[in-house]
């Protein structure tokens, strides 16, 4: 453990030493800053501005079932996961920033376009806490906790591990969201087709970064990996 905690701060010495890295990471930091109160603010107007509800093929077949813990609680967890796996490997940090940067403000133009009310029978989330709003239910078209996840799987998706942890809790939050009424069936697949194209996006964006993140090697296409 001492060993891997040394070679830990190795790393982070070895990156900090480099200014390219530096402001890399800054503006990654500043990049995803903006992201996150450009999703705050669509949120909050998508949800102001809702209009009506329509069907829904799945939902309207289905039962609500009670899924607010694993709604608002599951990402926690699944982010909590991630940042540690993340901070393990400094060199991954500056790629990882701007991809979910890119990620949270493209989400944030879909859901500040479309004002659709939640499906009429829904989960009601608790809007008492923090985590309410980032986790409202209301910012209907695209699922981000669908979306979210499976950006990661994009962004990671040569490490065996966090691919595969990425691509179930993908797919449990989305099926958590369905069971729910949280989100209409097609935000939820939606976000994958809409996530995989902002993946690519950010590939030709911020392609040093990706060398960077991958080791110097080329970036490749996940299917083509």
């Amino acid at each position: 453990m001492r060993q891997a905690l040394t070679g830990l701060v190795q790393r982070y010495k070895t990156c900090f030493r480099d200014p390219k890295y530096v402001w890399s990471l800054i503006t990654g930091i500043f990049f995803l800053a903006i992201g996150i109160t450009a999703s705050v603010y669509a949120i909050l107007y998508a949800t102001s501005a809702a209009s009506n509800s329509v069907t829904d093929l799945i939902l309207s077949n289905i039962p609500v079932f009670d899924v607010d813990w694993a709604f608002v609680y599951g990402p926690l967890i699944f982010w909590i996961v991630v940042i540690l796996y993340t901070a393990w490997h400094p060199e991954r940090l500056p790629f990882t920033l701007k991809a979910l940067a890119v990620f949270l403000v493209i989400r944030s133009a879909f859901v500040s376009l479309t004002h659709i009310s939640p499906f009429p029978t829904h989960v009601q989330i608790d809007s008492s806490g923090f985590l309410s709003v980032f986790t409202t239910g209301k910012d209907q078209f695209f699922s981000g906790h669908t979306g979210l996840p499976f950006m990661i799987a994009m962004i990671y998706w040569r490490d065996k591990f966090m691919r595969n942890f990425a691509l179930l809790s993908s797919f449990f939050f989305a099926v958590v969201v369905l069971l729910g009424h949280l989100h209409y069936s097609i935000d939820v697949f939606a976000a994958f087709f809409i996530t995989y194209a902002i993946f690519h996006i950010t590939l030709s964006m911020f392609h040093r970064d990706r060398l960077r993140f991958l080791g110097q090697e080329p970036a490749l296409a996940p299917e083509a990996k």
